[in-house]
Protein backbone atom coordinates (compact mmCIF):
# COMPACT_ATOMS: atom_id res chain seq x y z
CA UNK A 1 0.00 0.00 0.00
CA UNK A 2 1.25 3.48 -0.67
CA UNK A 3 -0.78 6.64 1.37
CA UNK A 4 -1.32 9.87 -1.43
CA UNK A 5 0.76 12.45 -0.79
CA UNK A 6 4.05 11.41 0.64
CA UNK A 7 2.65 11.01 4.22
CA UNK A 8 3.45 7.37 4.18
CA UNK A 9 4.46 5.36 1.99
CA UNK A 10 4.32 1.23 3.19
CA UNK A 11 7.62 -0.97 2.70
CA UNK A 12 5.62 -4.15 3.14
CA UNK A 13 3.12 -5.08 0.27
CA UNK A 14 -0.09 -5.55 2.18
CA UNK A 15 -3.66 -6.75 1.24
CA UNK A 16 -6.46 -8.57 2.52
CA UNK A 17 -10.15 -10.19 1.16
CA UNK A 18 -13.00 -11.73 2.31
CA UNK A 19 -12.79 -15.22 3.33
CA UNK A 20 -16.10 -15.44 1.13
CA UNK A 21 -14.03 -14.64 -2.13
CA UNK A 22 -13.38 -17.10 -5.01
CA UNK A 23 -9.86 -18.39 -5.20
CA UNK A 24 -8.85 -16.00 -1.84
CA UNK A 25 -5.28 -16.35 -2.66
CA UNK A 26 -5.74 -15.66 -6.90
CA UNK A 27 -7.78 -12.33 -5.23
CA UNK A 28 -5.02 -11.23 -2.93
CA UNK A 29 -1.69 -11.61 -5.71
CA UNK A 30 -3.77 -9.22 -8.14
CA UNK A 31 -4.23 -6.84 -4.85
CA UNK A 32 0.08 -7.01 -4.06
CA UNK A 33 1.15 -6.92 -7.64
CA UNK A 34 3.99 -8.35 -9.48
CA UNK A 35 7.26 -8.04 -7.21
CA UNK A 36 9.13 -10.42 -5.94
CA UNK A 37 8.33 -11.18 -2.47
CA UNK A 38 10.94 -12.28 0.33
CA UNK A 39 8.60 -14.15 2.39
CA UNK A 40 4.55 -13.87 2.66
CA UNK A 41 2.30 -14.01 5.92
CA UNK A 42 -1.24 -14.82 5.68
CA UNK A 43 -3.33 -14.39 8.90
CA UNK A 44 -6.54 -16.32 7.96
CA UNK A 45 -9.90 -16.24 9.77
CA UNK A 46 -10.46 -19.24 11.11
CA UNK A 47 -14.12 -19.24 9.25
CA UNK A 48 -11.92 -20.16 5.98
CA UNK A 49 -11.18 -23.77 4.42
CA UNK A 50 -7.46 -23.08 5.89
CA UNK A 51 -6.17 -26.14 3.60
CA UNK A 52 -7.35 -24.91 0.41
CA UNK A 53 -6.04 -21.57 1.41
CA UNK A 54 -2.43 -22.56 1.58
CA UNK A 55 -2.73 -25.20 -0.67
CA UNK A 56 -3.74 -22.71 -3.34
CA UNK A 57 -0.78 -20.12 -1.51
CA UNK A 58 1.60 -22.89 -2.92
CA UNK A 59 0.42 -23.06 -6.14
CA UNK A 60 0.80 -19.61 -6.77
CA UNK A 61 4.20 -19.23 -4.90
CA UNK A 62 5.84 -21.48 -5.58
CA UNK A 63 9.40 -19.94 -5.41
CA UNK A 64 8.44 -17.38 -2.28
CA UNK A 65 8.24 -18.85 1.35
CA UNK A 66 4.50 -18.71 2.15
CA UNK A 67 3.63 -19.13 6.09
CA UNK A 68 0.46 -19.23 7.17
CA UNK A 69 -2.00 -19.45 10.57
CA UNK A 70 -5.56 -19.12 11.77
CA UNK A 71 -6.47 -16.22 13.96
CA UNK A 72 -8.79 -15.32 16.58
CA UNK A 73 -9.27 -12.09 14.20
CA UNK A 74 -7.78 -10.15 12.26
CA UNK A 75 -6.56 -6.33 12.06
CA UNK A 76 -7.05 -5.37 8.70
CA UNK A 77 -6.79 -2.03 7.01
CA UNK A 78 -9.75 -0.42 8.93
CA UNK A 79 -8.36 -2.01 12.43
CA UNK A 80 -10.41 -4.68 14.28
CA UNK A 81 -11.75 -7.17 11.50
CA UNK A 82 -13.54 -10.82 11.22
CA UNK A 83 -13.71 -13.02 8.13
CA UNK A 84 -10.50 -11.49 6.49
CA UNK A 85 -7.70 -13.49 5.27
CA UNK A 86 -4.63 -10.82 5.24
CA UNK A 87 -2.00 -10.70 3.41
CA UNK A 88 1.40 -9.28 3.94
CA UNK A 89 4.76 -9.50 1.63
CA UNK A 90 7.93 -8.53 2.55
CA UNK A 91 9.26 -7.19 -0.93
CA UNK A 92 12.43 -9.32 -2.01
CA UNK A 93 14.45 -5.86 -2.86
CA UNK A 94 14.57 -5.02 0.69
CA UNK A 95 14.24 -7.82 2.75
CA UNK A 96 15.66 -11.60 2.94
CA UNK A 97 14.31 -14.17 5.29
CA UNK A 98 14.42 -17.78 6.10
CA UNK A 99 11.84 -19.60 7.07
CA UNK A 100 11.85 -23.00 9.64
CA UNK A 101 9.13 -25.44 10.49
CA UNK A 102 9.26 -27.01 14.04
CA UNK A 103 7.24 -30.46 14.13
CA UNK A 104 5.68 -32.41 17.04
CA UNK A 105 6.19 -29.50 19.49
CA UNK A 106 5.88 -32.43 22.01
CA UNK A 107 8.92 -34.14 21.38
CA UNK A 108 11.22 -31.01 20.74
CA UNK A 109 14.96 -32.16 19.97
CA UNK A 110 16.31 -29.28 22.08
CA UNK A 111 19.81 -29.34 21.05
CA UNK A 112 19.57 -29.99 17.24
CA UNK A 113 17.11 -27.93 17.02
CA UNK A 114 18.70 -24.85 18.63
CA UNK A 115 21.88 -25.75 15.95
CA UNK A 116 19.18 -25.30 13.38
CA UNK A 117 18.44 -21.78 13.90
CA UNK A 118 22.09 -20.50 14.90
CA UNK A 119 23.40 -21.87 11.35
CA UNK A 120 20.54 -20.41 9.12
CA UNK A 121 20.80 -17.60 11.11
CA UNK A 122 24.31 -16.72 10.18
CA UNK A 123 23.69 -18.29 6.80
CA UNK A 124 20.99 -15.81 6.63
CA UNK A 125 23.35 -12.67 7.39
CA UNK A 126 26.04 -14.43 5.32
CA UNK A 127 23.97 -14.02 2.35
CA UNK A 128 22.81 -10.66 2.49
CA UNK A 129 25.28 -8.59 4.38
CA UNK A 130 23.97 -5.48 2.86
CA UNK A 131 20.74 -5.96 5.07
CA UNK A 132 21.80 -4.88 8.51
CA UNK A 133 18.47 -4.69 9.83
CA UNK A 134 16.85 -8.17 11.75
CA UNK A 135 14.36 -9.24 13.54
CA UNK A 136 12.62 -13.10 14.33
CA UNK A 137 9.05 -13.57 13.94
CA UNK A 138 7.50 -16.72 15.27
CA UNK A 139 3.83 -18.05 15.14
CA UNK A 140 2.98 -21.08 17.33
CA UNK A 141 0.47 -23.62 16.95
CA UNK A 142 -1.90 -22.01 19.65
CA UNK A 143 -3.34 -25.08 21.61
CA UNK A 144 0.22 -26.60 21.38
CA UNK A 145 0.76 -25.37 25.21
CA UNK A 146 4.59 -25.48 24.21
CA UNK A 147 5.21 -21.77 23.40
CA UNK A 148 6.92 -21.34 26.57
CA UNK A 149 9.31 -23.99 26.02
CA UNK A 150 9.53 -22.95 22.52
CA UNK A 151 10.86 -19.52 23.00
CA UNK A 152 13.36 -20.27 25.99
CA UNK A 153 14.99 -22.73 23.38
CA UNK A 154 15.31 -20.75 20.63
CA UNK A 155 15.65 -17.12 22.05
CA UNK A 156 19.52 -17.99 22.84
CA UNK A 157 20.09 -19.20 19.20
CA UNK A 158 18.79 -15.86 17.68
CA UNK A 159 21.83 -13.85 19.94
CA UNK A 160 21.19 -10.57 18.68
CA UNK A 161 18.05 -11.20 16.33
CA UNK A 162 14.98 -9.92 18.44
CA UNK A 163 12.06 -12.12 18.69
CA UNK A 164 8.25 -11.71 18.55
CA UNK A 165 5.81 -13.99 17.98
CA UNK A 166 2.04 -14.83 18.24
CA UNK A 167 0.27 -18.00 18.80
CA UNK A 168 -2.25 -19.28 16.37
CA UNK A 169 -6.12 -18.57 17.33
CA UNK A 170 -9.37 -20.14 16.34
CA UNK A 171 -11.57 -17.05 16.89
CA UNK A 172 -13.26 -18.26 20.46
CA UNK A 173 -13.81 -21.74 19.77
CA UNK A 174 -10.18 -22.95 21.32
CA UNK A 175 -11.15 -26.10 18.99
CA UNK A 176 -8.50 -25.86 15.92
CA UNK A 177 -5.48 -23.78 15.63
CA UNK A 178 -3.19 -24.38 12.46
CA UNK A 179 0.34 -23.00 11.01
CA UNK A 180 1.87 -23.95 7.71
CA UNK A 181 4.31 -23.58 5.78
CA UNK A 182 4.51 -23.67 1.52
CA UNK A 183 1.83 -25.80 1.44
CA UNK A 184 2.19 -27.66 4.22
CA UNK A 185 0.22 -27.92 7.59
CA UNK A 186 2.56 -28.58 10.31
CA UNK A 187 0.89 -30.22 12.87
CA UNK A 188 1.36 -29.37 16.72
CA UNK A 189 4.08 -26.66 15.27
CA UNK A 190 5.42 -23.64 14.88
CA UNK A 191 7.20 -21.36 12.00
CA UNK A 192 10.51 -19.38 12.92
CA UNK A 193 10.94 -16.94 10.15
CA UNK A 194 14.25 -15.17 10.49
CA UNK A 195 14.28 -11.99 8.30
CA UNK A 196 16.68 -9.30 7.32
CA UNK A 197 16.00 -5.88 6.02
CA UNK A 198 17.50 -2.90 4.55
CA UNK A 199 15.24 -1.07 6.88
CA UNK A 200 15.21 0.02 10.31
CA UNK A 201 13.02 -2.15 12.69
CA UNK A 202 11.74 -2.30 16.03
CA UNK A 203 10.46 -5.36 17.76
CA UNK A 204 8.06 -4.18 21.28
CA UNK A 205 5.91 -5.28 23.34
CA UNK A 206 3.20 -3.49 24.76
CA UNK A 207 0.56 -3.91 27.81
CA UNK A 208 -1.87 -1.38 29.65
CA UNK A 209 -2.04 -2.61 32.90
CA UNK A 210 -0.76 -1.63 36.13
CA UNK A 211 -0.16 -4.19 38.78
CA UNK A 212 -1.97 -3.28 42.36
CA UNK A 213 -1.10 -4.71 45.73
CA UNK A 214 -3.13 -7.67 46.35
CA UNK A 215 -1.69 -11.15 45.62
CA UNK A 216 -2.48 -14.42 45.68
CA UNK A 217 -0.36 -18.10 45.60
CA UNK A 218 -0.64 -21.11 43.57
CA UNK A 219 -0.58 -23.41 46.04
CA UNK A 220 -1.70 -26.56 43.26
CA UNK A 221 -1.36 -26.92 39.77
CA UNK A 222 -0.74 -28.89 36.89
CA UNK A 223 1.82 -27.11 35.13
CA UNK A 224 1.59 -29.72 31.79
CA UNK A 225 -1.64 -28.80 30.95
CA UNK A 226 -1.12 -25.11 32.64
CA UNK A 227 -4.02 -25.43 35.25
CA UNK A 228 -4.25 -24.04 38.64
CA UNK A 229 -6.05 -26.37 41.18
CA UNK A 230 -5.94 -24.41 43.94
CA UNK A 231 -4.84 -20.39 44.85
CA UNK A 232 -3.97 -19.56 48.90
CA UNK A 233 -5.43 -23.17 49.55
CA UNK A 234 -8.78 -23.10 48.50
CA UNK A 235 -10.49 -23.91 45.12
CA UNK A 236 -9.49 -22.19 42.15
CA UNK A 237 -11.95 -20.50 40.93
CA UNK A 238 -13.85 -19.42 43.81
CA UNK A 239 -10.81 -18.23 45.68
CA UNK A 240 -9.99 -15.95 42.32
CA UNK A 241 -13.72 -15.03 42.60
CA UNK A 242 -13.91 -13.76 45.79
CA UNK A 243 -10.26 -11.93 45.64
CA UNK A 244 -12.22 -9.58 42.62
CA UNK A 245 -15.44 -9.51 43.82
CA UNK A 246 -17.00 -11.57 41.74
CA UNK A 247 -19.69 -14.54 41.80
CA UNK A 248 -17.89 -17.29 41.02
CA UNK A 249 -20.75 -19.16 39.53
CA UNK A 250 -20.53 -16.35 36.75
CA UNK A 251 -16.55 -16.37 35.97
CA UNK A 252 -16.23 -15.88 32.40
CA UNK A 253 -13.68 -14.23 29.41
CA UNK A 254 -15.20 -10.71 30.23
CA UNK A 255 -14.39 -11.25 33.93
CA UNK A 256 -10.62 -12.79 33.38
CA UNK A 257 -10.08 -9.75 30.77
CA UNK A 258 -10.75 -7.14 33.06
CA UNK A 259 -9.42 -8.95 36.44
CA UNK A 260 -5.97 -10.24 34.89
CA UNK A 261 -3.28 -11.28 36.91
CA UNK A 262 0.72 -10.41 36.29
CA UNK A 263 3.99 -12.29 37.96
CA UNK A 264 7.17 -10.53 38.11
CA UNK A 265 9.79 -11.57 35.93
CA UNK A 266 13.02 -9.90 36.58
CA UNK A 267 11.99 -6.18 37.72
CA UNK A 268 9.08 -6.71 35.30
CA UNK A 269 4.93 -7.90 35.10
CA UNK A 270 3.87 -9.75 32.16
CA UNK A 271 0.25 -11.23 32.03
CA UNK A 272 -0.43 -14.70 32.69
CA UNK A 273 -3.85 -14.27 31.74
CA UNK A 274 -6.60 -17.28 32.20
CA UNK A 275 -8.38 -18.97 29.60
CA UNK A 276 -11.18 -20.60 31.21
CA UNK A 277 -12.94 -22.33 33.97
CA UNK A 278 -13.35 -26.00 33.94
CA UNK A 279 -15.84 -28.23 35.27
CA UNK A 280 -13.83 -28.66 38.54
CA UNK A 281 -13.80 -24.87 39.06
CA UNK A 282 -10.12 -25.07 38.01
CA UNK A 283 -8.67 -21.77 36.16
CA UNK A 284 -6.96 -22.80 32.92
CA UNK A 285 -4.64 -20.41 31.85
CA UNK A 286 -2.74 -19.15 28.40
CA UNK A 287 0.87 -19.70 29.67
CA UNK A 288 3.21 -21.16 31.81
CA UNK A 289 2.25 -21.66 35.56
CA UNK A 290 2.98 -23.65 38.20
CA UNK A 291 3.04 -23.75 42.34
CA UNK A 292 4.53 -21.42 44.61
CA UNK A 293 4.03 -18.81 41.76
CA UNK A 294 2.53 -14.91 42.95
CA UNK A 295 0.19 -13.61 41.18
CA UNK A 296 -0.79 -10.09 41.41
CA UNK A 297 -3.86 -8.49 40.58
CA UNK A 298 -3.71 -6.08 37.70
CA UNK A 299 -5.74 -2.69 36.78
CA UNK A 300 -6.70 -1.87 33.27
CA UNK A 301 -5.61 1.74 31.72
CA UNK A 302 -7.80 3.56 29.29
CA UNK A 303 -6.60 0.89 26.70
CA UNK A 304 -7.58 3.28 23.36
CA UNK A 305 -5.01 6.27 25.17
CA UNK A 306 -2.50 3.78 26.25
CA UNK A 307 -2.07 2.11 22.43
CA UNK A 308 -2.11 5.97 21.27
CA UNK A 309 0.89 7.01 23.51
CA UNK A 310 2.27 4.14 22.64
CA UNK A 311 2.17 4.56 18.82
CA UNK A 312 3.28 8.16 19.12
CA UNK A 313 6.49 7.11 21.38
CA UNK A 314 7.24 4.43 18.76
CA UNK A 315 7.12 7.18 15.92
CA UNK A 316 8.65 10.37 17.95
CA UNK A 317 12.69 10.31 16.31
CA UNK A 318 11.30 9.04 13.01
CA UNK A 319 7.78 7.94 11.55
CA UNK A 320 7.22 4.65 11.16
CA UNK A 321 5.83 3.08 7.98
CA UNK A 322 4.37 -0.13 8.78
CA UNK A 323 3.43 -1.96 12.00
CA UNK A 324 3.33 -5.83 11.81
CA UNK A 325 0.88 -6.51 15.37
CA UNK A 326 0.06 -9.58 17.22
CA UNK A 327 -2.88 -8.47 19.63
CA UNK A 328 -4.20 -10.82 22.46
CA UNK A 329 -8.00 -12.29 21.88
CA UNK A 330 -8.41 -10.72 25.61
CA UNK A 331 -7.31 -7.37 24.68
CA UNK A 332 -10.43 -7.24 21.60
CA UNK A 333 -12.61 -8.82 24.51
CA UNK A 334 -11.94 -5.89 26.57
CA UNK A 335 -12.43 -3.65 23.87
CA UNK A 336 -15.65 -5.38 23.13
CA UNK A 337 -16.70 -4.86 27.06
CA UNK A 338 -15.55 -1.48 27.17
CA UNK A 339 -17.23 -0.26 23.81
CA UNK A 340 -13.46 0.80 22.62
CA UNK A 341 -13.39 -1.30 19.35
CA UNK A 342 -14.35 1.09 17.07
CA UNK A 343 -11.55 3.88 19.00
CA UNK A 344 -9.27 1.44 18.76
CA UNK A 345 -9.64 0.21 15.43
CA UNK A 346 -9.12 3.79 14.66
CA UNK A 347 -5.99 4.62 16.17
CA UNK A 348 -4.59 0.69 14.45
CA UNK A 349 -5.57 2.06 11.02
CA UNK A 350 -4.10 5.39 11.25
CA UNK A 351 -0.69 3.78 12.38
CA UNK A 352 -0.90 1.35 9.41
CA UNK A 353 -1.26 -1.85 11.84
CA UNK A 354 -1.66 -4.97 10.30
CA UNK A 355 -2.00 -8.41 11.91
CA UNK A 356 -4.07 -10.81 13.57
CA UNK A 357 -5.37 -11.33 17.36
CA UNK A 358 -3.71 -14.06 18.99
CA UNK A 359 -4.08 -16.79 22.17
CA UNK A 360 -1.00 -15.65 23.46
CA UNK A 361 2.14 -13.80 22.28
CA UNK A 362 5.74 -14.19 21.93
CA UNK A 363 8.55 -11.46 22.99
CA UNK A 364 12.23 -12.49 23.32
CA UNK A 365 12.62 -15.85 25.77
CA UNK A 366 8.75 -15.20 27.41
CA UNK A 367 5.13 -16.46 26.41
CA UNK A 368 3.02 -13.56 27.71
CA UNK A 369 -0.95 -12.70 27.56
CA UNK A 370 -2.80 -9.47 27.30
CA UNK A 371 -0.30 -7.87 25.19
CA UNK A 372 0.45 -6.86 21.88
CA UNK A 373 3.98 -7.84 20.61
CA UNK A 374 5.02 -6.47 17.12
CA UNK A 375 7.77 -4.73 14.73
CA UNK A 376 7.52 -1.19 13.86
CA UNK A 377 9.50 -0.58 10.31
CA UNK A 378 11.23 2.94 9.81
CA UNK A 379 12.10 3.74 5.79
CA UNK A 380 15.59 3.91 5.14
CA UNK A 381 16.24 4.86 1.26
CA UNK A 382 14.54 1.92 -1.15
CA UNK A 383 11.20 2.94 -2.89
CA UNK A 384 7.79 1.73 -1.58
CA UNK A 385 5.81 -1.14 -1.98
CA UNK A 386 3.32 0.17 -4.69
CA UNK A 387 0.61 -2.65 -4.62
Amino acid sequence: MTTTGGVRQSVLCKAEVRCTTTAPVKALRQLLGDEPLALLALFVTSQADFPSVVAEAGQLYPDTDVVACTTAGEIGAMGYDDGLIVAVGFPAADFASKSLAFTDLENFQVESEMDRVAQERVALQDRSPEMEEGFAFLIVDGLSLREDALTTTISPALRDMPLFGASAGDGADFTETLVALNGQIVANGAILNMIRSRHRTKVFSLDHLVPTDIQMVVTDADPELRIVKSINAEPAGREYARIVGKDPEQLDRFTFASHPVVVRIGGDHHVRAIQQVNDAGELVFFSAIDEGMVLTVATPQNMASHLSDKMADMAADQPFTDIIGCDCILRRIEAEQTQMTNELSSIMAKNSVTGFSTYGEQIGPLHVNQTMTGVAFYRKDSTACRS
